[in-house]
């Protein structure tokens, strides 16, 4: 047996919150989860005996200046990088190589030096005696960190909001069904974005968690004969060994430095500072525990802490002195009770930095004043008038930013002309004007489970650029004659004006699609024009239906990847709002015909805007999959039997379409390994083809497409918005863009950071909403299966929900436990206690793939929850 002391919790390690560290003479680090000893280098543990006569001592190395750091890079003396830190383990710390191997560790608070969750920083190497030695199978993951500029918390599933998002399911680009907005699934990953290096772990067929520390003082000691045995560390081959670095400067603070969490009474109430800050002690571990005014504290605070013991308050660091275990802040405000909806909803945007106040008095005065808006003859009089012609959308349900719609005509010949109609949002945000401005910093809508935070005004989006039915609204379409088989004979772009005549949802068109031969009546349906018939309409939904299975048959066929993860939606009470039910989310061909068509627009675009600007086109590029965490997966399906072909983006979509049976838990099957699939996946970036040289750069890995962009959702996504102006431009229908390629670069950065942040808290939307779901209506009863095994722990995908749970061997009944390895598959073997004394233990045994059955119940804590495993029949 294992007993390495690595496997302890973190939350388990440190004194309890609110006792005192003695913040001069040890290095212990307040952070919220607990205290914990700072992991020092050996610089460190020098300066750490040295007499302090009096002086203040410095924890942290001060910055390098600006020009030295320069200097550095220059030589390549130093390395910059996004700063992930684990949020279980919150001592570990990585930044990605820039040669795309193994990430560079940084271990513990003093050598993170104040640098925070995502911010850029500048580290510089270690000495090699101090690198961290790793196991010669290259199985220990705890090596590496994920590449997104906002590493999430653990993920408790892909739990998704309901059907508020537009494109949620019908997405130009959903390739990755967890991803709640379109413009980010098209790679067929992100979730490797949303694992750590803790859940890396789940490919390990080692004794998973592990740290084979040498040569660094460290938390987790772990034990030395696991890892080669060598004294001098300078002797080892490099790939035995991950390289560890400090950070000397930040160049760019992305995080926030907003969190939420609670305030305390400082420990000592003798000292000076009691009678002057208060403690804020933040819900995430990885950001320190931060010195607060008591004059910002409500007036009753110190008198009655206890009740605000459950009150959630938001605090911004102001400043992290070199000399402070703790950093300095202020309190902004009081959220409410933790566990709640709306405070945990507001902390949640507040912590990601999503501006949800109002939109400015100078931004409304850009919309038209004069309404109801009527669209002027002169502007009719520079389009192609499509008003007459049988146009729809198909959304879903509850969707009021309608940004796209589509047509299908039978020509004589027998051919097609298909149509993608997009809100003309550039037509109302003109460049450089106030609301422009506030687009471009909100750069995208976030789709919360319960609300939308949008990019643009109300007015705008649910009214004047959404394509609700029975209006004129003004459109960019692209059309094309196509033939029955879905092969594209001409395409035209232009700016037009349509009349829908029906808002489908999804369902509506799915009856169509399952029911041809059906006569629909008027109440089965929303209004319809009268200018159009149901038939015709159906007519239209059946002919893109068959027109969109080919397209997508050759799509694959040409090497596309598709990676579809579960889905869960909720169902709201009307009158509390909360969650009263919840179910995976069904995506079917009604969602795959519009997909189809958006992706079909977004690659004409590309081409289109690329030709005509090549040094200012804003393109989305999709990098293939990280080397170093694809060979350790590629290692991984080896050894648990599983026949993969990486050598492409289409081989791994064949592979993974073509590796499980026909039994019912076939599927199950599939999705563990779809989630195993999407972790080495990179993000898709938006670009500026001006400042990458290299145009075999440009590509899409996943869709495997030499150009592509975003053109289809200029209401909630304002690359969207640069991209019309690109091509009204391409047709002389406007100037040119005023942008150079560096501002266009600035902002493809900007939208692919807020993107970023704006996935991140949709999912933590969705992970409170199942936290309370589960705390409402639970236990809840579910099978699972198992996605990875520890040597004292296992990961599950709970089946009926989506959401993956770890559960502790310590937390069950059990007389013991045994970890082996069968091969190189790892095994655990539970003993379970009998349940009546006459009766034998019973074990059960856990490997890759096993069914269980889970129960998830409430912790008692407000938002967490645990799963606990059934005990297996006797029988």
């Amino acid at each position: 047996m294992n007993n390495s002391d690595s496997r302890i919790n973190p939350r388990q390690l440190g004194t309890p919150r609110g006792i005192k560290a003695e913040c001069d003479n040890t290095y212990e680090f307040l952070f919220a989860g607990g205290s914990y000893a700072a992991v020092t280098t050996s610089g460190d543990r020098k300066n750490r005996n040295k007499p302090t006569r009096g002086r203040k001592k410095s924890i942290f190395e001060a910055y390098m200046s600006k020009e030295d750091v320069s200097a550095g890079l220059k030589r390549g003396e130093l390395i910059q990088g996004p700063l992930r830190i684990n949020p279980k383990k919150y001592h570990e710390a990585f930044i990605p190589s820039p040669d795309g191997t193994r990430d560079i560790f940084i271990d513990g608070v003093v050598a993170r030096n104040r640098a925070l969750n995502g911010d850029i920083v500048v580290v510089k190497l270690l000495p090699k005696e101090q690198w961290k030695v790793i196991k010669p199978d290259g199985s220990d993951k705890e090596t590496e960190a994920t590449h997104e500029s906002d590493v999430p918390e653990d993920m408790l599933g892909t739990c998704v909001p309901q059907e508020t998002a537009k494109g949620d399911a019908k997405s130009p680009d959903v390739i990755i069904e967890a991803q709640f907005d379109d413009n980010d699934a098209e790679h067929g990953q992100d979730h490797l974005q949303d694992t750590l290096a803790d859940d890396i772990k789940r490919l390990s067929l080692d004794t998973g968690e592990n740290v084979k520390a040498v040569g660094i003082c460290s938390v987790h000691r772990a034990k030395q004969e696991d890892g080669p045995k060598v004294n001098d560390l300078r002797l080892l081959p490099e790939k035995f060994l991950q390289r560890t670095a400090k950070v000397v400067y930040i160049l760019e603070k992305k995080h926030s430095r907003a969190a939420t969490g609670f305030i305390k009474l400082l420990a000592d109430k003798n000292s000076e500072l009691f009678r002057r800050c208060a403690m804020f002690s933040p819900v995430d571990h990885r950001v320190p525990r931060v010195y607060v005014s008591l004059a910002d504290c409500p007036p009753d605070f110190v008198t009655r802490p206890e009740d605000y013991s459950n009150i959630l308050f938001i605090c911004r660091i102001v400043d992290w002195k070199e000399d402070s275990n703790f950093a300095t802040g202020q309190l902004s405000k009081s959220l409410g009770q933790a566990g709640e909806i709306e405070p945990e909803t507001e902390g949640i945007l507040t912590e990601y930095g999503v501006d949800f106040s109002d939109f400015s008095p100078e931004a409304l005065e850009c919309l038209p004043q004069s309404l109801p808006w009527v669209i002027s003859p002169g502007e009719l009089a520079k389009r192609r008038d499509l008003r007459k012609e049988c146009i729809f959308t198909i959304d879903p349900s509850t969707a009021k930013d309608l940004d796209d719609a589509l047509s299908c005509k039978q020509l004589p010949d027998g051919n097609f002309e298909v149509g993608v109609h997009i809100a003309d949002v550039s037509y109302f945000v003109l460049e450089e004007t106030a609301l422009d401005k506030v687009a471009s910093e909100r750069a995208t809508s976030v789709y919360l489970v319960q609300k939308v935070i949008p990019m643009l005004p109300k007015l705008l989006c649910e009214e004047l650029c959404s394509l609700n039915p029975m209006r004129d609204r003004l459109t960019f379409s692209v059309m094309w004659k196509v033939t029955p088989e879905g092969k594209i004979l001409d395409e035209w772009f232009g700016r037009t004006v349509i009349c829908s005549c029906v808002k489908l949802s999804y369902d509506h068109a799915q009856s169509m699609i399952e029911s041809p031969g059906k006569v629909f009546s008027s109440e089965e349906l929303p209004p319809v024009s009268p200018q159009h018939s149901v038939a015709e309409i159906q007519e239209a939904v059946l002919n893109l239906h068959r027109i969109a299975q080919h397209l997508r048959k050759q799509r694959f066929v040409s090497g596309a990847l598709r990676l579809d993860q579960l889905k869960l939606s909720f169902t709201l009470d009307q009158e509390s709002g909360m969650p009263q039910g919840c179910y995976i989310y069904q995506y079917r061909d009604s969602n795959k015909l519009v997909e189809e068509f958006m992706l079909l627009a977004n690659m004409a675009v590309a081409h289109q805007i690329y030709r005509s600007f090549p040094e200012q086109a804003l393109l989305r590029r999709h990098p293939p999959p990280q080397t170093k965490l694809l060979k350790d997966l590629m290692e991984f399906c080896n050894q648990v039997g599983l026949d993969i072909d990486f050598s492409s983006a289409g081989t791994l979509h064949k592979s993974l379409n073509e590796t499980f049976g026909a039994d019912k838990y076939s599927e199950a099957r599939k999705e563990v390994l779809t989630n195993m699939f999407s972790r080495p996946m990179q993000m898709a970036l938006y670009f500026c083809t001006g400042v990458l040289e290299d145009e075999t750069l440009f590509r899409h890995y996943a869709l495997n497409v030499p150009f592509y962009t975003h053109f289809t959702s200029p209401i909630r996504r304002y690359a969207d918005v640069i991209v019309h102006r690109l091509l009204s431009a391409s047709l002389g229908a406007s100037s040119p863009i005023k942008m150079e390629k560096e501002a266009i670069q600035r902002q493809a950065d900007h939208c692919n950071d807020r993107k970023m942040a704006s996935k991140r808290v949709q999912e933590l939307s969705a992970d409170l909403f199942f936290a309370i779901f589960v705390r409402e209506c639970g236990p809840l009863e579910s099978e699972a299966m198992v996605m990875g095994v520890l040597n004292e722990a296992f990961d599950v995908l709970v089946l009926k929900f989506g959401v993956q749970k770890r559960i502790y061997c310590n937390a069950l009944p059990l007389l013991g436990f045994h970890f082996q390895k069968m091969g190189r598959k790892p095994e655990l073997t539970l003993m379970w206690e009998p349940e009546k004394p006459e009766q034998e233990s019973v074990p059960q045994v856990i490997t890759i793939f096993t069914l269980v059955e889970v129960v998830l119940t409430s912790d008692g804590v407000p938002l967490k929850y645990s799963a606990l495993l059934k005990r297996p029949s006797s029988e």
